[in-house]
């Protein structure tokens, strides 16, 4: 029984962290993307 709950704690903790790594990865090439926007503007 407690090995079921710590098995089931572990992947909720996963889940969550993949989860901010995404958006965290999504916003970082947001930014690079705005970037060679603003790169490409000036040529």
């Amino acid at each position: 029984m407690t090995k079921s709950i710590l098995t089931l704690a572990t992947l909720i903790v996963m889940t969550l962290s993949l989860a901010a790594c995404s958006s965290t990865f999504n916003g970082a090439g947001q930014d690079i993307e705005k970037a060679g926007q603003k790169i490409q503007d000036t040529f």
